[in-house]
């Protein structure tokens, strides 16, 4: 069972991911583990800190070190193989092929959420990839954490059901975006399906479906 670890002080926003549609399949049949760890439990004193303001002076909070460190440290010791990712802007830029990747290794993973202004530089100790679902800025890493897990449990073997549809998909060979597809009705407000896919021959769907597919 792949194991997938969330440290995050939001674990109540995973609630909807993790508890619908294909995550909670592929749960229930036992192919995958999701959890959140919350970092306010390794929080310091009384109202369980997370953050201070940066050495050097500068707008904003960081997350402290001591929590983050903690929190990794507890999420190690349930899957001690566990590869460490912090989703952060200045990361490798998530592709198909790294998400094809991640499925098929043999290990699970642990996902560091940052807020605020960032966080304590003094984490990356700990993290083995650092990792950017774009070139813009969200308010934390929850939301590109829930975009690369559903991307990665997606191609787990077992969860889709049809192998054969996660191998034609949009970039599963790095370069092409999908072909256009249809079902019934053969025509709706005018608008007609391409006689080419009523016309049974295989050989010709499989040429236009080619011809069709746009370059990424």
């Amino acid at each position: 069972m792949k194991k997938f670890q969330v440290i995050t002080l939001f674990p109540e926003m995973f609630e909807g991911v993790f508890g619908s549609s294909m995550m909670w399949k592929a749960q229930k049949e036992g192919i995958v583990e999701l959890s959140c760890i919350n970092l306010r439990d390794f929080g310091l004193g009384p109202r369980r800190t997370v953050d201070d303001t940066p050495y050097g002076g500068g707008d904003g909070m960081l997350l402290r070190i001591e929590p983050l460190w903690h929190a990794v440290q507890s999420a190690k010791a349930n899957d001690p193989g566990a590869t460490v990712l912090l989703m952060t802007p200045r990361g490798e830029r998530w592709k198909q092929q790294a998400a094809e990747t991640y499925a098929a290794a043999d290990t699970g993973y642990i996902f560091i959420c940052g807020r605020y202004e960032g966080y304590d530089e003094r984490i990356l100790a700990l993290v083995d990839k650092e990792i950017s679902v774009g070139d813009y800025v969200l308010t934390g890493g929850e939301l590109p954490a829930m975009t690369i897990i559903d991307s990665v449990v997606r191609l787990i073997p077992g969860v889709l059901g049809g192998e054969q549809s996660a191998a034609i998909e949009s970039f599963s060979d790095g370069e092409t975006l999908e072909f256009p597809q249809y079902t019934k009705p053969e025509v709706f407000m005018d608008m007609a399906v391409p006689p080419v896919l009523l016309s049974g021959h295989h050989g010709k769907i499989a040429e236009w479906r080619k011809s069709q597919s746009k370059k990424a």
